[in-house]
């Protein structure tokens, strides 16, 4: 007996409520964008340069020695987050270990480096059987070309998709998967700066996956919408759409779920170091599944697309089409 989580035929009208979900993710969009503006992210040191040390302790440390202990030695502004892994003994994790992070010291690396082995022989110091498990430091000017490059490489992803779709389908088809990626990317980001998690290289990875993920999703929706645009060619835009993501819901949840499921075991088991990353996965998959459906689809209905996607007249002979020789790659 086979595993199913949606019915293999269903009947949904996915836009019933289209002005409903459409206006939630414009919302969403506005209140995402109007966030970062005002309460921005939560820069690790790839984007803002510094050093973070992990430590362990045989016992429990509150934050608030550790603050008290690092202001002592001046070294400009610093942070104590205390690390929270719930699945520690099962994994052999530090159980009692905390993140200090702190700002870059001047221009070069020699500064950095002193403070740091000053920072630890003052924990080591203070705290008894305190284990430093890892430093790491970026400087001013690498977190600069970071964050440059960070944006780039999210730009030239979305950049891609645009002509790939375009190459593949029709514009209308690009314009949807495009609204779509950036819908998922201006959540996601949007999220980040709500909870405050730590954004990163890391997220930026992330992201980029997301792009991957919720491309896929959109695209196995279009060539379904292609085909019967072709086999339906007298039934309304809106039927065709609405047939279309019925036919691959079953795929689209199945997908999701699983790859869910991986997902969210990595966040329990993962520890600390990954836990950012894969709680932007976790975000990516759920709205890159729901933009698939509820803002590609809508956006794709407004804009209308050609019925005739025939590549030959009623006498054989090749058709030409008003959108150019790409249009009906099937790469």
């Amino acid at each position: 007996m086979r595993l199913k989580l949606v019915p293999s035929e269903t009947s949904f009208d996915f836009f019933k409520l289209q002005n409903l979900t459409f206006g939630l993710s414009l919302l969403g969009v506005i209140a995402s964008i109007v966030l970062f503006a005002l309460v921005g992210l939560n820069y690790g040191i790839d984007f803002r340069g510094g050093s973070v040390i992990m430590v362990e302790t045989p016992e429990p440390v509150a934050t608030e020695e550790y603050r008290t202990l690092i202001g002592t030695l001046d070294v400009g502004d610093a942070t104590v987050t205390e690390i929270s892994d719930p699945a520690a003994e099962l994994t052999g994790a530090a159980q009692n270990a905390a993140l200090i992070r702190i700002e870059q010291q001047g221009e070069g690396d020699a500064s950095q480096t002193e403070m740091l082995q000053g920072v630890r022989a003052a924990l080591e110091a203070e705290f008894e059987g305190l284990e430093v498990l890892s430093t790491e430091s970026v400087g001013a000017k690498v977190s600069g070309e970071l964050v440059q490059a960070g944006i780039l490489a999210v730009a030239l992803a979305v950049a891609a998709v645009l002509f790939y779709i375009w190459l593949r389908f029709e514009w209308q088809f690009s314009v949807a998967a495009v609204a779509a990626l950036v819908h998922d990317v201006i959540l996601t980001i949007g999220v980040f700066s709500l909870i405050g998690l730590e954004f990163n290289l890391a997220i930026i990875a992330a992201i980029l996956t997301i792009v991957g993920y919720s491309l896929n999703d959109t695209v196995v929706v279009f060539d379904r919408v292609r085909e019967n645009l072709r086999r339906y060619k007298q039934l309304p835009l809106r039927e065709v759409l609405n047939l279309s993501l019925n036919e691959t819901l079953s795929r689209t949840i199945m997908t999701s779920v699983t790859t869910l499921i991986a997902l969210v075991s990595l966040y329990v088991l993962g520890g600390e170091v990954i836990r950012g990353f894969t709680f932007a996965m976790i975000w990516g998959i759920v709205i890159g599944t729901y933009s698939s459906v509820f803002v590609a689809a809508p956006i794709l209905l407004r804009l209308g697309v050609k019925r005739d996607w025939s590549t030959t007249d009623e006498d054989g002979k090749p058709k030409r089409t008003g959108t150019g020789k790409y249009a009906h790659i099937d790469a």
